[in-house]
């Protein structure tokens, strides 16, 4: 088996370790954040579509059709993400009386730091965009851009629904 049949294109950006990099640098911005699963989902969207958000930075990942649907299977991804970088130390998770949420330990600003290739460059400059605009609009933020993707995606399944009707 070569190496790019083992690294399919759908998977390179959705696997646990490239998740799980993606919330580390995503918590290191400042570590005095703790986020939930539900933030830091929603962080890791921005992240990686910030032209979706007006005035942002282009996307990370390419805009691919039908993406809007990603927000549905994201979750066990981030969740894998995250217990990965838990078990190597570089989150942990903290209990409160309001749930479980997530922070970067010390450890985990040293791992970022020893990242120097261009992609994560780019990863923590979305990061620290994203971590501003939530402090400028709170839990706001996810609601706007939640909403624009679930509006996407209802227009998406309405074009597929219309092209199975005309060939249907």
């Amino acid at each position: 088996m070569t190496m790019s049949e083992v690294l399919h294109s759908d998977y390179i950006f959705n696997n646990a370790l490239e998740t799980g990099v993606r919330a580390v640098c995503i918590l290191v911005v400042n570590l005095d954040n703790k986020f939930d699963i539900q933030q830091i989902l929603a962080l890791d969207h921005i992240v990686v579509h910030t032209g979706d958000i007006a005035n942002a930075p282009p996307s990370l990942h390419p805009n691919v059709v039908q993406r809007s649907g990603e927000l549905l299977v994201r979750r066990p991804l981030v969740e894998n993400g995250l217990a990965l970088m838990e078990s190597k130390k570089l989150v942990e998770k903290v209990i409160t009386p309001d749930g479980f949420y997530y922070r970067a330990t010390e450890l985990a600003c040293v791992f970022i730091e020893c990242l120097t290739n261009e992609y994560i460059k780019e990863l923590n400059q979305r990061a620290q965009w994203a971590i501003i605009m939530y402090n400028d609009h709170g839990d706001r933020l996810f609601t706007e851009v939640f909403n624009s993707a679930f509006d996407r995606w209802r227009d998406e399944f309405q074009i597929a629904e219309m092209s199975i009707s005309k060939n249907g």
